[in-house]
């Protein structure tokens, strides 16, 4: 967000007349619609990657790491501990150890 158009809501919040209120509203549904954006796209991404992770966890008869998970899946093992982590847990089993293990629950 530019700093006039920061300075620009100051001025009218404290009273002060402002001619390009509709600018500054243009840039502030701007900003948030970025930040909505750039969460859906996480999401589809995320999703995306669970496809593949499910897929492998399915296939496979052993407990796997994220490092086996991101290696089967061409996936960066970040992202694949983080899905692991916050968007899957409930759909996954996992074994704590010195090295991490999921499965599919059930």
């Amino acid at each position: 967000m530019r700093k006039n158009t920061i300075e620009a809501l100051v001025a009218y919040l404290n009273g002060e007349t402002v001619d390009n209120l509709d600018e500054i509203k243009d840039e502030l549904v701007s900003e948030l619609n970025r930040g909505k954006e750039k969460a859906n796209a996480n999401r589809a991404l995320y999703a995306e990657i669970w496809d593949a992770v499910r897929q492998v966890l399915a296939d496979s008869d052993v407990a796997l790491t994220a490092q086996d998970l991101a290696d089967e899946t061409g996936y960066a093992r970040g992202k694949i501990v983080y899905g692991l982590t916050n968007y899957w847990a409930d759909q996954v089993e996992k074994t704590s150890g010195k090295v991490n293990t999921y499965s599919l629950k059930g």
